[in-house]
């Protein structure tokens, strides 16, 4: 037996989602899906990377969504010449007090956004795998736990090659969930037009307005609450028949790990919490799976070459797998 979530508490939780949604809305045109997969990667303590097209309002989004939060929020903008302790700290000399003392880095804050992550050079990319993995950072020798909530979101731009550095297969896989941003619409794009002409797009005159719905100590209840979510065992076996396919599909040479198990989980589960149940149906997981499997899918070269894409691949498989 599963001790079942207040059905008020649940309410309460939907809502407060919702108004979130509402308020970024103000600011932001469309970006409805990402503005979930973000709030779903929030309930399952899981970090997103976002790939997309420069412009697509992925910060300013972010940075809205943050100050709704009542979080702690660093941006750090990424280049060749970032060094690891540029994001984690150092220890620096204090003639005061005649002892090193600890300058803690962005990554000591409840929501990090790791802006074009590919263009770090790979010992600097790495100083983001620890604390993504284990809420955790080494700095001289000496661990230092991060405070929960912590959530990582990174963006790439996958169009540029040029000084960038593609992040290993092991360094993907630390991200719960991934998804495209792609341009809007023609009609989202002129209301853009409309919102800039009446000046609704000024970033000053909205931030300034804006009152924290959440706040952290809210965020770890909202936490818990999703894992608490109750899930059928024959769902669950569907969770692991979606991830075995991954494994064995003749266009896929290295299929989701067990980590991806974890994210079509939390993520389903999440996904029941935003609309107020207490209890995952298929539909969660299928919703989910788009968005845990693609980076964790690597496809052959035959693949690749006849033009075939992973998204293309999670859509087979859930077309073909069936509930048990």
């Amino acid at each position: 037996m599963y001790e079942r979530i207040p059905e008020d508490e649940l309410t309460a939780m939907a809502t407060t989602l919702l108004a979130i949604e509402e308020g970024v809305s103000q600011l932001i045109v469309g970006n409805r899906d990402l503005i979930e997969i973000i709030l779903i990667g929030l309930l399952s303590e899981g970090h997103i990377i976002i790939e997309g097209v420069p412009g697509t309002a992925k910060t300013t989004l972010v940075k809205a969504m943050s100050a709704l939060m009542g979080c702690d929020f660093r941006r750090v903008q990424c280049a060749v010449d970032i060094q690891p302790a540029d994001i984690t700290g150092i220890r620096v000399w204090d003639q005061g007090s005649r002892e090193f003392v600890l300058k803690k880095g962005p990554i000591f804050s409840n929501i990090v956004l790791i802006d074009e992550i590919n263009r770090l050079p790979p010992k600097s990319q790495s100083a983001f795998i620890e604390a993504m993995g284990e809420r955790q950072t080494t700095i001289d020798g000496i661990t230092l736990p991060i405070e929960r909530p912590f959530f990582a979101i990174a963006t790439q731009n996958p169009y540029e090659q040029e000084g960038t550095f593609p992040l290993i297969e092991t360094q993907k896989d630390r991200f719960m969930f991934s998804i495209k941003a792609n341009y809007l619409g023609s009609d989202e794009e002129l209301e853009i037009l409309h919102r800039e002409h009446d000046g609704v797009l000024d970033w000053k005159p909205f931030i300034n307005r804006l009152q924290p719905i959440l706040n952290s100590e809210r965020i770890l209840e909202y936490i818990t609450n999703a894992r608490n979510v109750h899930i059928e065992p024959h769902l669950q076996e569907y969770i692991r028949d979606l991830v075995m396919a991954t494994r064995t599909h003749s266009d896929i040479y290295l299929g989701a790990s067990s980590r991806g198990t974890i994210a079509l989980l939390r993520g389903a589960k999440a996904s029941a919490v935003l609309d107020s149940r207490d209890f995952v149906l298929p539909d969660d997981i299928k919703k989910v799976a788009p968005l845990a499997f693609p980076h964790r899918m690597f496809l052959t070269r035959e693949a690749e070459i006849a033009g075939i894409t992973t998204e293309r691949v999670v859509a087979e498989i859930l077309d073909t797998v069936e509930v048990p």
